[in-house]
């Protein structure tokens, strides 16, 4: 049985799949950049002396980096609103799980990336009588973001990825749209090639970024 590739109906369906790009980019901007943020707040704040909080945050770091992604989506949509009672509208819980799931790598990233300066950078700063939030600032992070970047852009690049699994709670992201299509054409193959061409399309420059910034930060 030989299969006839036809692409030409795709046309029809342009505005659901424009639809879905611009879900999965929007969605990718916003966790990536709420993500950095809240990343951000939990690496400085398990680089503080306070061990109480130390131990709670590493716990919820590990809990959402040792959890797949799709549980996550389905456990915040579904069991949180029954604890909470809250309920959540699908993009909303969509939000809350890739931010706080990004958020625990990108922590770990920004930590890993301040722990990783000479301690004589510490010292030095000190003996010039800077205050913590000043060597912070002007010595330790300006070394380590050179050191964060790639591990980021990488990580970012994962995000975008993660955001396909946002159809099982039916956030019209790129991928539920090609489940619309596939449903009234009948034409899984065509759908989910042109899905996985525009994926490429996308990560493949920032793949390509990412190695570039590899590349130029080991010299």
């Amino acid at each position: 049985m030989q299969y006839q590739w036809d692409f030409g109906f795709l046309l029809q369906y342009k505005g659901l799949i424009w639809v879905g790009i611009l879900y999965t980019l929007g969605f990718t901007i916003a966790t990536v950049f709420s993500g950095l943020i809240v990343g951000c707040l939990l690496a400085l704040a398990r680089l503080s002396n306070l061990r109480v909080a130390t131990t709670l945050i590493t716990a919820v770091i590990e809990i959402f980096r040792c959890t797949p992604v799709l549980v996550q989506l389905v456990w915040v949509y579904y069991a949180l609103p029954i604890l909470t009672g809250i309920e959540l509208r699908p993009s909303l819980a969509a939000f809350i799980t890739l931010t706080l799931y990004g958020a625990s790598f990108f922590g770990e990233i920004i930590r890993g990336g301040i722990i990783s300066v000479d301690m004589g950078q510490w010292d030095a700063g000190r003996a010039l009588g800077m205050r913590r939030d000043q060597l912070m600032r002007r010595v330790i992070l300006p070394q380590a973001f050179r050191r964060m970047v790639p591990p980021l852009v990488n990580q970012s690049v994962l995000q975008l990825k993660n955001t396909s699994l946002l159809s099982v709670l039916a956030v019209p992201d790129l991928l539920y749209q090609g489940q619309l299509i596939t449903s009234a054409s009948y034409r899984p193959l065509e759908t989910y090639t042109m899905i996985a061409v525009v994926y490429f399309v996308i990560l493949f420059p920032l793949t390509r970024l990412a190695h570039r910034l590899e590349t130029r930060m080991s010299r």
